[in-house]
């Protein structure tokens, strides 16, 4: 049978990080998949918890949480409500907490095998933690970006740290969301670190590269500059396919959309070779 286990642990600043793993309790002997959501993403958008289910039904647990400073709170895990949080994030930030995930999963189910799979900013973030963790065993990153610079236009740069916030819109509910300039501070700050093309050029586990040829969100060319970076990876085109692969949020279907469901097959043959 299906089931999903909440917990609760510590991220960046002492801020909860809250999580689930789903898994079925008579199949959980092959390995762990960590999934790191992108910006303005979180653990529960769309059909997630769909994937989830459809990875533990193959026998793996799949673990996902939301960032500390993504603007989820533990009284509304559909939406972003916490502006304060999400305004005061900074990648150094959700690295703190991805490792504190790792963390979590090394020591709870120890002897297993960590899989983990980062969407769009989190894929930026995965392969950072990838190239610098020996206990990650395999990548794949879904429309991953490949600068975290790409994320804001050069032309704020100069307003942002004057009036010390620009505000970026939520596309699906047109709200105005704040980032404080700590955020862009800290990229400058950490430049080497956070530098997601030098990073792949440094991965040396598998490494699975998926991306949709129709994103307007981060562009095929994308994937293919990681790919490039590390001839080691595989890179595969999903014909057609959008930014988060015909999923949505809310997302009321029993089935997974066509284009993400050739992602998560083609992300469980990849882990399972």
């Amino acid at each position: 049978m299906i089931q999903k286990e909440q917990f609760t642990i510590k991220g960046a600043d002492e801020k909860n990080i809250f999580g689930d793993t789903t898994y079925d309790d008579k199949n959980t002997n092959i390995g762990t998949i960590i999934f790191v959501h992108g910006f303005k993403g979180f653990k529960d958008w769309g059909a997630h918890n769909l994937i989830a289910q459809w990875f533990a039904k193959n026998g793996y647990r799949y673990v996902k949480f939301n960032l500390s400073h993504g603007g989820v709170t533990a009284q509304n895990f559909n939406d972003v409500t916490d502006m304060e949080a999400f305004a005061d994030n900074t990648f150094s930030k959700e690295l703190f907490d991805v490792d504190q995930v790792v963390n979590y999963v090394s020591t709870t189910y120890p002897s297993f095998p960590i899989y983990l799979i980062g969407h769009s900013r989190g894929g930026g973030l995965s392969i950072i933690k990838a190239a610098n963790d020996e206990r990650i065993d395999k990548l794949i990153t879904w429309s991953s970006i490949s600068d975290f610079s790409s994320l804001w236009k050069k032309e704020q740069e100069e307003e942002w740290t004057k009036t010390g916030k620009i505000y970026v819109e939520n596309a699906r509910t047109k709200e105005k969301m704040p980032l404080n300039s700590t955020l862009l501070a800290d990229f400058n700050e950490h430049k080497e670190a956070l530098n997601i093309v030098k990073a792949a050029r440094k991965i040396d586990i598998p490494w699975l590269i998926l991306h949709g040829d129709d994103d307007v969100n981060v562009k095929f060319s994308v994937a293919q500059e990681l790919a490039q970076n590390q001839l080691n990876a595989r890179i595969l085109k999903i014909e057609g396919a959008n930014h988060v692969y015909g999923a949505s949020h809310p997302y009321a279907s029993a089935s997974l959309p066509e284009h993400l469901q050739q992602v998560v097959e083609k992300t469980l043959r990849f882990i399972s070779t």
